[in-house]
């Protein structure tokens, strides 16, 4: 059974729509100050204070306990259930919704359904109780909102012309404060408005007999405007109610809708092309229409000078001869809705000087909606409007195309959806065309997009078209640069090589505020990142981009690529050439990028991978190729094979294309580097044996040496010793001829690994201690690494084993740094160090098995079968051994 109280006006509790009798005076304070904070706690200490205003009895608290449960008892005889509540510092009272006409007034109050919350006074609040001061806090705003209330809906009578409705609330209002000139003024021109002139009049003398015999002036300049208003027989002002038609299918933004029903002075809307600005803008308008019962303004204000724009609005407002000046129409702009506040609009605003003189005084509300964030206009509520989520775009395509049509094509609808950016500009074409074309599929549809996307969306492509207008020439051509660039995001110094200049953040910050632009976040490195959306940079690649400033940003990727790369702890095979095209950043930008490499390339590498690709689609080989091959010595430090592999491949055919022969070399040598540590050792050795003919017949040594190198490795890998040993002494040759110490120092390390293969320990001794002084020397830690693994092996040390395993886990190289667990875990098998042994293998295993090195896998498998067979696991152990040797049948001869 419902229960429900009733405080405006004498306190009332009803149930089932019959009075419930509370016994006494007290209980009745005590309910009608619990319901004036209904939900929250008031402390006993303000209910003693309310109950006995002048002096409290000694008794007070322990009375106070007693009208408690005369109160509780009252309520459960209406079966209220347990409204009241106490938690040690007072009492509190729970009502559902809707049960007190109180916080139900307040609610259809900011809904604007001013009659019915009004019906809801039956006179003054708590008529029939003496009051107290402690309630003014809670009775007074409640008043002000009754007023405030009335007053709308007087202006709702009025706009409706139900003038004598009108002059009926009014004469109400004004027996309650008949000294408010303005609620006198509106009574005037109300009854001039219903044709009772002559009343109007009299009312006039009557109020002006008032004031100056009661308070002594004169009626002020409001109340006289209107008098004369009557006397000249005009009309009154004209009521402008100029807010476009709503959507009826307004979908989503919840949020956004949230935000604008709560009182604010200024709100921009601003968002890219298509997010629905204006449809927001003029949705949240009609909403909030009952608030401003004197009208709303709605301007274009799309390419016009604010002069022009503030003598049309002036014009709405019933000056047929605007002032001359700028200032004075924006002055008598101000006055006017001084006196009746309205609501504006102010759509497709270009910055914030165009806004300002058009901005009333107080008690107005102004809603900008701008392509631009204007973030100038001080305490204005900031709504930035993206793209629509996927299942709000769904519903609004639904809403317009046929909610069973999408439904039964439901992926043909996402892909639609998705196409369009998830804009509601989009959306509402496509779904247009869906609607007023029944026999079409969505497939039908979503094919055509995906055939010509902006020529299916003219809206969309008119309405990027309007956003160039004002974009000077650089920002227009770095958007054209970013969209060659493709869709993913990219570091925010990227727009200087664009515009062949250092510094371009002044372009990057425009095209970020006139939401071109999408600033994505911050990259583990500090950069800000930046990505274009789909059909902004789909518009931008039809505008003839400028492929010169695409060259030096591919330039300015690698030769930022290099500087990185040769702060990296090997850099060993790198291959480049002069020809290779480079655009180098301020020597203070390269320096904060790379400080520390290892992050910058993690943070980079599917950007330069990106970027390779753009590059050979573009046809710009050189950049494609030498951007790959600066690339290397980080995929190989952290094992990116994959990466390593697409990036040299579309490289490769992309210098071939052009007859770029030593690009062609150096991308198969890296093809060949990738097949060899998977063990593709057939494709790896023509891979090498084909980079070696065309470096030797370009003439450069040092890269015919690294593919020598790579020869040696596939002959010791699959069993050739003798001719293994043979390749690396050539290309220790070689490299010694080219003055290069980083080549000479793999190639001894790999003499010496060759030689202990073999059982020459002695002359493995000498080329691993050469080895390990010119690692050493030239602070190369990672080959100091490798070196110090051969070391291991020939010494049986498992100090040099933990050394290597030291410096691989602190450079990120887990392809070497498995070969060093092997390697440590075989001497701790010999040590009856099981355990760590094990645990060790079975980590390396698992690198291997992710890298594809079948050769590792098939080794560490071995091994792990020997040590669980030495363990007594025999059922284990064959196991990990058929595995590997059926692993080593799998590989390579």
């Amino acid at each position: 059974m419902t229960v429900t109280f009733h405080v405006l006006g004498p306190l009332e509790v009803r149930s089932a729509g019959r009075a419930v009798r509370v016994s006494g005076r007290k209980p009745k304070l005590l309910l009608a100050t619990l319901l004036l904070d209904a939900g929250r706690v008031v402390s006993a200490d303000q209910l003693v204070e309310v109950l006995w205003p002048r002096c409290a009895p000694r008794s007070a608290q322990a009375n106070l306990r007693t009208y408690v449960s005369s109160l509780r008892s009252d309520l459960a005889g209406a079966d209220s259930g347990p409204l009241l509540r106490g938690d040690g510092s007072g009492y509190a009272i729970d009502v559902p919704d809707g049960a007190l006409d109180l916080l139900a007034f307040e609610d259809l109050a900011a809904q604007a359904r001013y009659a019915d919350a009004l019906a809801l006074w039956r006179g003054a609040p708590l008529a029939d109780l003496p009051g107290h001061p402690l309630w003014d806090r809670r009775l007074e705003p409640l008043q002000e909102l009754r007023l405030y209330a009335a007053e709308r809906l007087i202006g709702q009578r009025v706009e409706r012309g139900d003038h004598a409705g009108a002059v009926s609330e009014l004469r109400a209002l004004l027996t309650e404060h008949p000294y408010r000139e303005d609620l006198w003024s509106r009574l005037l021109l109300a009854l001039h408005g219903g044709g009772r002139k002559a009343e109007a009049l009299r009312a006039y003398a009557a109020v002006r007999a008032r004031l100056v015999d009661e308070l002594g002036v004169e009626p002020g300049a409001e109340l006289r405007r209107a008098y004369e208003t009557i006397l000249a027989d005009e009309a009154p002002p004209p009521v402008p109610h100029q807010l476009p038609p709503d959507v009826p299918d307004f979908t989503g933004r919840s949020e956004e809708l949230a935000a604008l029903a709560r009182p604010f002075t200024i709100a921009v809307i601003s968002g890219a092309p298509g997010a629905g600005k204006s449809t927001l803008a003029v949705h949240a308008a009609h909403a909030l229409r009952g608030r401003f019962p004197a009208g709303q303004l709605y301007l274009d204000l799309d390419g016009k000078e604010p002069a022009e724009l503030l003598a049309e609005a002036l014009r709405a407002l019933g000056v047929e001869s605007p002032p001359a000046t700028l200032h004075e129409r924006s002055a008598l702009l101000r006055s006017l809705l001084a006196e009746q506040p309205m609501l504006l609009l102010l759509d497709e605003a270009l910055d914030a000087a165009q806004v300002r003189p058009l901005l009333p005084g107080n008690d107005c509300a102004v809603i900008v909606t701008s392509r631009r964030r204007i973030t100038e206009l001080p305490g204005a509520l900031q709504i930035d409007l993206g793209e629509l989520p996927p299942q709000e775009a769904l519903l609004l395509l639904g809403r317009i195309a046929g909610a069973d049509r999408v439904a039964r094509e439901h992926e043909e609808a996402l892909a639609i959806v998705s196409a369009c950016g998830r804009l509601p500009l989009a959306l509402r074409s496509v779904g247009a065309r869906l609607a007023g074309r029944p026999g079409w599929s969505l497939a039908v549809l979503r094919q055509r997009l995906a055939d010509d996307r902006l020529g299916e969306l003219k809206e969309v492509r008119a309405s990027l078209d309007r956003s160039y207008r004002y974009l000077p020439d650089e920002a227009a051509s770095t958007l054209g640069t970013l969209g060659l660039l493709g869709g993913s995001a990219q570091p925010g110094w990227v727009v200087g090589p664009a515009l062949d200049r250092h510094r371009a953040d002044d372009v990057t910050d425009l095209l970020v505020d006139v939401n071109l632009l999408e600033l994505v976040g911050t990259d583990p490195v500090g950069q800000p990142r930046y990505r274009l959306p789909d059909l902004i940079r789909r518009h931008a690649l039809g505008r003839e981009p400028d492929r010169a400033g695409l060259a030096r940003v591919l330039a300015a990727w690698t030769a930022t690529t290099e500087h990185a790369m040769e702060r990296l702890p090997t850099t060993v095979f790198s291959l480049t050439t002069a020809v290779v095209p480079r655009w180098r950043l301020p020597e203070t930008t390269l320096e904060r990028l790379t400080s520390d490499p290892l992050s910058w390339f993690d943070a980079e590498h599917e950007a330069l991978a990106g970027a390779v690709g753009v590059a050979a689609q573009a046809g710009l080989a050189a950049s494609a190729w030498g951007l790959a091959a600066a690339m290397v010595p980080y995929l190989d430090l952290h094992c990116h094979l994959d990466t390593w592999q697409r990036t040299h491949t579309v490289a490769l055919a992309a210098a071939r294309a052009a007859g770029d022969t030593y690009g062609e070399a150096a991308m198969l040598r890296g093809l060949a580097q990738v097949a060899l540590y998977q063990d593709r050792y057939e494709e790896a050795a023509a891979g090498f044996t084909l980079s070696r003919r065309l470096f030797r017949e370009l003439g450069d040594t040092r890269a015919e040496a690294t593919s020598v190198c790579g020869l040696g490795a596939v002959s010791q890998f699959s069993g050739g010793q003798a001719r293994s040993l043979g390749h690396f002494r050539q290309a220790l040759a070689m490299f010694l001829a080219a003055g290069d110490q980083h080549g000479e120092a793999f190639a001894r390390q790999a003499i010496g690994r060759a030689c202990l293969k073999s059982g020459d320990l002695a002359q493995a001794s000498e080329s691993l201690g050469q080895a390990m002084r010119l690692a050493q020397e030239l602070g190369d830690a990672h080959r100091e690494g490798c070196v110090c693994l051969q070391m291991g092996n020939l010494h049986q040390a498992m100090s040099f084993h933990r050394h290597a395993l030291e410096i691989f886990e602190s450079l990120g190289d887990r392809h070497c740094g498995a070969y060093a667990l092997q390697s440590l875990a075989g001497l701790q098998v010999a040590r009856g160090e099981l355990a760590p042994a094990s645990a060790g293998l079975e980590r390396s295993l698992l690198v291997f098995q992710e890298l594809g090195d079948r050769s590792g896998e098939a080794s560490t498998t071995q091994l792990l079968g020997e040590l669980h067979h030495s363990a007594g696991r025999t059922g284990l152990a064959l196991d990990y051994l058929k595995q590997a040797s059926e692993l080593r049948r799998a590989l390579p001869v």
